[in-house]
């Protein structure tokens, strides 16, 4: 008898968790088990990734009701005597504008706000997985019957005591905690560390043969720039260090490099990241590509790629780059050294301008040096699909104890 998998996760847009999602779908053995994937926004790009075999159950009742204008939102209300939805709606309105938030604000905000007027799941699960942290998180504890329940914690963050204290009645309700570098576990525990003994590591999984063939199927840059292509894969949010490419870019600027500056995401900052291109003056440089269900045409093309995070919990584009023997300059966060080898397969720099911008230029002119990178890239084990005989062990825990 196939057993029941829950997955759970906010959306299906183009960042690391949600590819890593997808990649570990893609991957599964569906004649051992049934699948559901539960999201809080539909219609994002990586849903067509899919498998078929995979239930995309339908929207929230709440979460439909967002999409609503306001104005019909209310009205809506009004026709059914039912006001617990706008009324909820409008206080989280209310507390994000008043609470300049950061990502683990938001999400305990929208829980204490909008929880009561979330219908559970009927179900009843084998394994419930909440792919990532926060809300899934809350809701898989909340909102869920299951046998098990697994929490995957895939971005390094450290928590102020009220979100500590939030966090930890919710991550007590589940059965383990999986980090997706030893990083991630490192600082987590640091915050929690009562859950020393059942925090497992699971990386990222990483498919070489899908990469590659998605590489060749789809369109890159359309530009026909000829000079050095530099790109960068993120959300347009502060974790991502945007600031950080930007002064690069205007030191590459000074030095008189051919280049354009790439960047495929989108996300709060945008707006903000458009008009401080325009009042620097980098309109011709740094090119904001928006987002891409399939980059990876974009990184085969690609003659540099560099990550200017400051916080990851893994670094997936990072994998990917390298698995396209693609050289990274990458600057040095708390999981880089799970998947860089200094000067190897890239340089790891400060986190700083000047230290982008300097090792851009190293691989721009120590030829040696770039040609060195770029065999060692392709010499390199690509790929960690073993890493999905960890998740087997996790969801088949049960068996190997009975």
């Amino acid at each position: 008898m196939k057993k029941k998998l829950l997955f759970v996760i906010d959306s299906l847009d183009c960042a690391g968790a949600e590819k890593s999602l997808v990649t570990l779908l893609g991957l599964l053995d569906y004649s051992r088990y049934s699948v559901d994937l539960m999201l809080f926004a539909h219609g994002k790009e990586l849903e067509r990734l899919v498998p078929q075999e995979v239930t995309i159950l339908k929207p929230l009742k709440y979460t439909q009701f967002t999409t609503l204008p306001l104005k019909n939102a209310f009205m809506t209300s009004l026709k059914q005597s039912e006001y617990r939805m706008l009324m909820s709606r409008l206080k989280y309105s209310t507390l994000i504008r008043k609470n300049p938030s950061t990502n683990p604000q938001k999400a305990r905000i929208f829980w204490q706000s909008v929880s009561s007027v979330i219908e559970p799941n009927p179900k009843k699960y084998d394994i419930a997985i909440s792919y990532a942290q926060g809300v899934p998180t809350f809701y898989v504890a909340e909102k869920i019957k299951a046998k098990r329940k697994l929490a995957w914690v895939n971005v390094s963050y450290r928590l102020e005591e009220k979100e500590k204290q939030f966090q930890k009645d919710y991550y007590d309700k589940f059965d383990s905690i999986v980090a997706v570098s030893e990083s991630t576990k490192k600082v987590f525990l640091e915050t929690f560390p009562e859950y020393a003994n059942v925090i497992k590591v699971v990386y990222d999984i990483n498919n070489p043969a899908f990469i590659r063939k998605m590489a060749n199927f789809g369109i890159g840059f359309q530009d026909n720039f000829n000079g050095l292509k530099i790109l960068t894969i993120g959300r347009l949010a502060p974790q991502k260090g945007y600031d950080i490419a930007l002064a690069a870019c205007e030191k590459l600027i000074e030095g008189g490099i051919d280049f354009r500056w790439y960047a495929l995401g989108k996300g709060p900052l945008q707006e903000e990241i458009k008009n401080k291109i325009k009042e620097r003056g980098l309109s011709e440089h740094f090119i904001l590509l928006g987002v891409e269900a399939n980059p990876y045409p974009f990184i085969k093309d690609a003659d540099i790629y560099v990550q200017t995070s400051k916080f990851e919990g893994y670094g997936l584009a990072i994998a990917e780059a390298r698995m396209l023997n693609v050289p990274v300059v990458t600057t040095e966060f708390d999981a880089v050294y799970n998947q860089m080898v200094q000067r190897k397969n890239g340089l790891v720099v400060d986190m700083n301008a000047e230290a982008v911008c300097n090792g851009i230029i190293e691989l721009i002119q120590n030829k040696q040096l770039r040609e060195e990178i770029i065999s060692y890239l392709r010499n390199e084990k690509k790929g960690n699909t073993e890493e999905l005989a960890k998740f087997y062990e996790l969801v088949n825990y049960n068996e190997s104890v009975s």
